[in-house]
């Protein structure tokens, strides 16, 4: 029994990866290794590295190690640079979950986790995301992750077996291993550590905000509770369970910029005055997932406190001084 997790190298596959060995499932990689990093694949895990765009590699690969189901991870994540980057965005992300669904289709796979983006919902109306809150997606980013949605929909017609399921989530941090840890040049617990680490001073953009001081407040979620998820809807997925369409895995209650860059000095150590920044264009005050139907359904739970993730984060950071 084992299930293919595409991007499985990278930081939140490769914590997926993990999940499903710790659940006693089988699981094998596919990475182009663009962003993710072989050392990140467990010893004894099958590794194919290559692109999901390679439809004949995903085939073979599936057919291989007779794999039960997919988690598509892979694609290229960073939302501020696909607006200047959109085709590259587009071949990776749209073209690439076409690939891997005609590579499912071929090798007869029929159970699919697609790992969406919470980008979908662009900037709400609301301050409380819901499963139903109308999707606008505002980048590329979005947009190919709202197309992976409507191919995983459109699955259903053309595949009596089918069973597809998306996942939405805002800010993955944390880490579940001091082996695995979030190397992206663009998100925040990296940015603020390896500014600290070089002496420098994090900022924070605004912090004249209807919020309770002042910063924008966001979802952030640790990356080994959302892995947890993403293998609990594949074994309901494999016990005949029907899920929902989608899922948010959200907190329910999010967390200010400044609340983090507090818990991150108290957990380093490091004292910090964040310098304020002018306000960025089109950030929303708040955004906030709920999560209750993934809790329902596939195990989703905020298990680790705000201070707990950026302690592991910190601790993962710290094990690798120069790097990935």
């Amino acid at each position: 029994m084992s299930w293919l997790v595409t991007g499985g190298a990278g930081y939140i596959g490769s914590h997926i990866v993990q999940a499903f060995q710790q659940a006693g499932i089988d699981p094998v990689v596919i990475d182009d290794l663009s962003s993710g990093h072989e050392d990140f694949v467990p010893g004894g895990v099958p590794f194919v590295r290559g692109s999901v765009l390679d439809t004949g590699l995903v085939q073979r690969t599936l057919e291989e190690h007779h794999c039960e189901g997919v988690v598509h991870v892979a694609g290229f994540k960073y939302a501020g640079v696909s607006v200047t980057r959109p085709l590259h965005t587009y071949d990776q992300n749209a073209t690439g979950t076409v690939s891997v669904l005609r590579a499912m289709r071929s090798a007869g796979v029929h159970r699919y986790v697609f790992s969406s983006s919470a980008s979908v919902y662009g900037t709400p109306d609301v301050d409380e995301v819901t499963e139903q809150t109308a999707l606008h997606p505002e980048s590329p980013y979005g947009e190919t992750k709202l197309i992976g949605e409507w191919l995983n929909h459109d699955m259903e017609p053309v595949d009596d077996q089918w069973q597809g399921v998306n996942l939405r989530y805002f800010n993955v941090v944390g880490s579940g291993s001091d082996q695995l840890y979030d190397t992206s040049p663009h998100n925040l617990f990296p940015i603020v550590f390896d500014l600290l680490l070089s002496g420098g001073t994090p900022r924070i953009n605004g912090d004249d905000y209807p919020t309770p001081d002042g910063t924008c407040v966001r979802d952030y979620v640790h990356v080994a509770d959302l892995a947890r998820s993403h293998v609990a809807a594949a074994e309901q997925m494999m016990a005949g369970t029907k899920l929902e369409k989608a899922y948010n895995l959200g907190s329910g209650t999010g967390s200010s910029v400044r609340e983090i860059m507090d818990a991150i000095a108290r957990v380093t150590g490091i004292a910090f005055t964040p310098e304020i920044a002018p306000r960025r264009p089109g950030d929303p005050a708040r955004i906030v997932a709920r999560g209750d139907k993934a809790a329902r359904d596939i195990d989703w739970k905020m298990r680790h406190s705000l201070d707990q993730m950026v302690e592991s984060a910190w601790n993962a950071r710290r094990a690798h001084p120069q790097g990935a």
